[in-house]
Protein backbone atom coordinates (compact mmCIF):
# COMPACT_ATOMS: atom_id res chain seq x y z
CA UNK A 1 0.00 0.00 0.00
CA UNK A 2 1.81 3.09 -1.22
CA UNK A 3 -0.88 5.64 -0.42
CA UNK A 4 -3.13 6.24 2.52
CA UNK A 5 -5.97 5.90 2.82
CA UNK A 6 -6.22 3.27 0.09
CA UNK A 7 -7.80 4.76 -3.03
CA UNK A 8 -10.37 1.94 -3.10
CA UNK A 9 -11.73 3.08 0.28
CA UNK A 10 -11.70 6.87 -0.16
CA UNK A 11 -15.25 7.31 -1.55
CA UNK A 12 -16.66 5.05 1.17
CA UNK A 13 -14.74 6.86 3.92
CA UNK A 14 -16.03 10.22 2.69
CA UNK A 15 -19.60 8.92 2.41
CA UNK A 16 -19.56 7.52 5.97
CA UNK A 17 -17.99 10.71 7.34
CA UNK A 18 -20.57 12.95 5.65
CA UNK A 19 -23.46 10.78 6.84
CA UNK A 20 -22.27 10.83 10.43
CA UNK A 21 -21.47 14.55 10.41
CA UNK A 22 -24.80 15.57 8.82
CA UNK A 23 -26.71 13.54 11.40
CA UNK A 24 -24.56 14.71 14.33
CA UNK A 25 -23.81 11.05 15.11
CA UNK A 26 -20.63 9.40 16.36
CA UNK A 27 -18.62 6.26 15.73
CA UNK A 28 -16.29 4.05 17.74
CA UNK A 29 -14.32 1.10 16.41
CA UNK A 30 -13.26 -2.32 17.73
CA UNK A 31 -11.07 -4.13 15.25
CA UNK A 32 -8.66 -7.02 15.16
CA UNK A 33 -7.57 -8.36 11.77
CA UNK A 34 -7.82 -4.96 10.02
CA UNK A 35 -5.12 -3.80 12.44
CA UNK A 36 -6.45 -0.29 12.99
CA UNK A 37 -7.22 0.54 9.35
CA UNK A 38 -10.88 1.37 10.01
CA UNK A 39 -9.91 3.88 12.68
CA UNK A 40 -7.07 5.27 10.60
CA UNK A 41 -9.34 5.67 7.57
CA UNK A 42 -11.94 7.56 9.56
CA UNK A 43 -9.29 9.69 11.25
CA UNK A 44 -7.68 10.59 7.92
CA UNK A 45 -10.67 12.83 7.16
CA UNK A 46 -10.37 16.47 8.23
CA UNK A 47 -12.85 17.13 11.03
CA UNK A 48 -12.80 13.52 12.24
CA UNK A 49 -12.83 14.59 15.88
CA UNK A 50 -16.46 15.63 15.43
CA UNK A 51 -17.56 12.04 14.71
CA UNK A 52 -14.88 9.72 16.17
CA UNK A 53 -15.26 8.66 19.83
CA UNK A 54 -12.38 6.17 20.02
CA UNK A 55 -11.14 2.80 18.97
CA UNK A 56 -9.76 -0.50 20.15
CA UNK A 57 -7.30 -2.51 18.08
CA UNK A 58 -6.07 -5.97 18.99
CA UNK A 59 -3.46 -8.18 17.35
CA UNK A 60 -5.14 -11.39 16.15
CA UNK A 61 -2.13 -13.16 14.66
CA UNK A 62 -1.40 -16.72 15.66
CA UNK A 63 2.18 -15.74 16.45
CA UNK A 64 1.00 -13.06 18.88
CA UNK A 65 -1.33 -15.51 20.63
CA UNK A 66 1.46 -18.06 20.96
CA UNK A 67 4.17 -15.69 22.15
CA UNK A 68 2.18 -13.18 24.14
CA UNK A 69 -1.08 -14.79 25.15
CA UNK A 70 -1.26 -12.87 28.43
CA UNK A 71 -1.32 -9.55 26.59
CA UNK A 72 -4.12 -10.67 24.29
CA UNK A 73 -6.10 -12.13 27.18
CA UNK A 74 -5.65 -9.01 29.31
CA UNK A 75 -6.62 -6.66 26.52
CA UNK A 76 -9.79 -8.55 25.70
CA UNK A 77 -10.77 -8.85 29.35
CA UNK A 78 -10.00 -5.19 30.07
CA UNK A 79 -11.35 -3.48 26.97
CA UNK A 80 -13.54 -5.77 24.86
CA UNK A 81 -15.95 -6.97 27.54
CA UNK A 82 -14.72 -10.55 27.43
CA UNK A 83 -14.80 -12.97 30.33
CA UNK A 84 -12.56 -15.95 30.97
CA UNK A 85 -15.36 -18.11 29.50
CA UNK A 86 -14.93 -16.29 26.16
CA UNK A 87 -11.23 -17.08 26.15
CA UNK A 88 -11.67 -20.73 27.15
CA UNK A 89 -14.25 -21.39 24.43
CA UNK A 90 -12.57 -19.35 21.68
CA UNK A 91 -12.54 -21.12 18.30
CA UNK A 92 -11.85 -18.16 16.04
CA UNK A 93 -13.78 -15.09 14.89
CA UNK A 94 -17.57 -15.21 14.57
CA UNK A 95 -20.33 -12.69 14.06
CA UNK A 96 -21.46 -13.32 17.65
CA UNK A 97 -18.03 -12.41 19.01
CA UNK A 98 -17.73 -9.21 16.96
CA UNK A 99 -21.32 -8.23 17.81
CA UNK A 100 -20.63 -8.60 21.53
CA UNK A 101 -17.42 -6.61 21.18
CA UNK A 102 -19.23 -3.87 19.24
CA UNK A 103 -22.01 -3.67 21.83
CA UNK A 104 -19.53 -3.41 24.69
CA UNK A 105 -17.41 -0.71 23.06
CA UNK A 106 -20.46 1.34 22.00
CA UNK A 107 -21.86 1.28 25.52
CA UNK A 108 -18.47 2.06 27.06
CA UNK A 109 -17.67 5.00 24.75
CA UNK A 110 -21.23 6.26 24.32
CA UNK A 111 -21.10 6.44 20.53
CA UNK A 112 -24.08 6.24 18.20
CA UNK A 113 -22.49 3.30 16.37
CA UNK A 114 -19.60 0.93 16.87
CA UNK A 115 -18.17 -1.01 13.95
CA UNK A 116 -16.27 -4.17 14.85
CA UNK A 117 -14.46 -6.82 12.85
CA UNK A 118 -12.40 -9.94 13.37
CA UNK A 119 -11.07 -12.30 10.77
CA UNK A 120 -8.13 -14.24 9.44
CA UNK A 121 -5.89 -11.96 7.40
CA UNK A 122 -3.45 -14.70 6.41
CA UNK A 123 -1.32 -15.84 4.84
CA UNK A 124 -1.75 -18.76 7.24
CA UNK A 125 -4.86 -19.84 9.06
CA UNK A 126 -6.78 -22.89 10.10
CA UNK A 127 -9.04 -25.47 8.56
CA UNK A 128 -12.42 -24.24 9.77
CA UNK A 129 -14.28 -21.69 7.65
CA UNK A 130 -13.74 -18.82 10.09
CA UNK A 131 -10.00 -19.48 10.31
CA UNK A 132 -9.43 -19.60 6.56
CA UNK A 133 -7.39 -16.64 5.23
CA UNK A 134 -9.75 -14.03 3.83
CA UNK A 135 -12.64 -14.68 6.23
CA UNK A 136 -14.01 -11.71 8.20
CA UNK A 137 -16.96 -11.23 10.54
CA UNK A 138 -18.20 -7.64 10.91
CA UNK A 139 -20.83 -6.05 13.14
CA UNK A 140 -22.29 -2.62 13.75
CA UNK A 141 -23.86 -1.93 17.14
CA UNK A 142 -26.67 0.61 17.49
CA UNK A 143 -29.19 1.40 20.23
CA UNK A 144 -31.88 -0.56 18.33
CA UNK A 145 -29.82 -3.67 17.56
CA UNK A 146 -26.58 -5.08 16.24
CA UNK A 147 -26.14 -5.83 12.55
CA UNK A 148 -23.84 -8.69 11.50
CA UNK A 149 -22.26 -9.87 8.29
CA UNK A 150 -19.72 -12.52 7.22
CA UNK A 151 -17.56 -12.18 4.12
CA UNK A 152 -15.02 -14.46 2.49
CA UNK A 153 -12.52 -12.50 0.41
CA UNK A 154 -10.90 -15.65 -1.01
CA UNK A 155 -7.32 -14.48 -0.67
CA UNK A 156 -4.30 -15.31 1.47
CA UNK A 157 -2.74 -11.89 0.76
CA UNK A 158 -2.53 -10.30 4.22
CA UNK A 159 -2.31 -6.68 3.07
CA UNK A 160 -5.15 -7.06 0.58
CA UNK A 161 -7.31 -8.77 3.22
CA UNK A 162 -6.68 -6.08 5.83
CA UNK A 163 -7.82 -3.37 3.40
CA UNK A 164 -10.80 -5.50 2.34
CA UNK A 165 -11.76 -6.15 5.98
CA UNK A 166 -11.70 -2.41 6.69
CA UNK A 167 -13.85 -1.86 3.61
CA UNK A 168 -16.36 -4.50 4.71
CA UNK A 169 -16.69 -2.84 8.12
CA UNK A 170 -17.20 0.58 6.54
CA UNK A 171 -19.74 -0.83 4.04
CA UNK A 172 -21.82 -2.39 6.79
CA UNK A 173 -21.64 0.85 8.77
CA UNK A 174 -22.85 2.82 5.75
CA UNK A 175 -25.63 0.31 5.09
CA UNK A 176 -26.80 0.57 8.70
CA UNK A 177 -26.76 4.38 8.66
CA UNK A 178 -28.80 4.62 5.46
CA UNK A 179 -31.22 1.85 6.44
CA UNK A 180 -30.12 -0.83 3.96
CA UNK A 181 -28.95 -3.37 6.55
CA UNK A 182 -31.27 -5.96 8.08
CA UNK A 183 -31.06 -7.17 11.68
Amino acid sequence: MSEFPPASLRPLIQEVFELLKSRNETISVAETAAGGLISACLLSTPGASSIYKGGLTEDETEEREKTNKVYTLESRLAYAGWTTANIEGYKGPTTTIVAEMADHVRQTLGSTYTVSESGTAGPTGGTTRNRTPGYVAVAVSTTHGTYKREVEIGSADREKNMVAFAGEGLKLLRDVIVGRAVL
